[in-house]
């Protein structure tokens, strides 16, 4: 009994890295998968990520322990004993460890995934006539969404300036109506994983 609980203890640990992490990963699964507006459906995850973490750090405690625990009841036995399986190993509880902590931190490196925004070869003073658009966007889940979303938007064609908030939920846009329109740069941040609407700049 004792060694199926080491084999399957570290189960919820991993899901609750996992959904962790949801906040980040889902942008990045619609950025590679075209699925618009799914970092929306589990944005509302982020203000339960705290407890999350530290459910996950008191499963993979409890699982190391018992898998110390495990080698010093068996060095206390005289009885036979069968080698453990890899499933059973510290080596897979380690590999499952370091799964956790690459998912529980991966909203402080996603941003790498996004690239860094890119300088518009068009300034104000030179466009003829720029227009400004904010949106309202839902499904940001953590400050680095802000990054994601600045950097694609900075790379469509005719964006001047782009600059999001978190805190507020907005990202204000600049730029030229001969080569985009405001639905465009919408459909770009749905298309990212985000719900964005237009909405009067105050």
């Amino acid at each position: 009994m004792m060694s199926t609980n080491i084999n399957k203890g570290w189960m919820p640990g991993l899901i609750a890295a996992f959904a962790a992490s949801l906040c980040c990963i889902t942008p990045v699964i619609a950025l590679l998968g075209g699925i618009s507006g799914i970092a929306s459906s589990f944005s509302w995850i982020e203000p339960a990520r705290p407890y999350l973490i530290g459910f996950t750090v008191v499963i993979f405690a409890f699982a190391w322990y018992q898998q110390f625990n495990k080698k010093t009841q068996t060095n206390n036995c005289d009885c036979e004993v069968k080698p453990a399986s890899f499933w059973q190993s510290k080596k897979f509880l380690l590999m499952v460890t370091a799964l956790s902590a690459v998912l529980i931190t991966f909203p402080y490196y996603s941003s790498a995934l996004y690239g860094a925004p890119a300088q518009s070869s068009v300034s104000i003073s030179q466009a003829s006539n720029i227009k400004w658009v904010q949106f309202t966007v839902k499904g940001m889940g953590c400050a680095d969404c802000t990054k994601h979303i600045d950097g694609v938007l900075s790379n469509v064609p005719g964006v001047i300036k782009t600059s999001t908030s978190f805190e507020k939920a907005q990202t204000t846009v600049s730029y030229d109506p001969k080569r985009t329109s405001a639905d465009s740069l919408k459909n770009k941040i749905n298309q990212i994983g985000y719900r964005a609407t237009i909405t009067p700049i105050k």
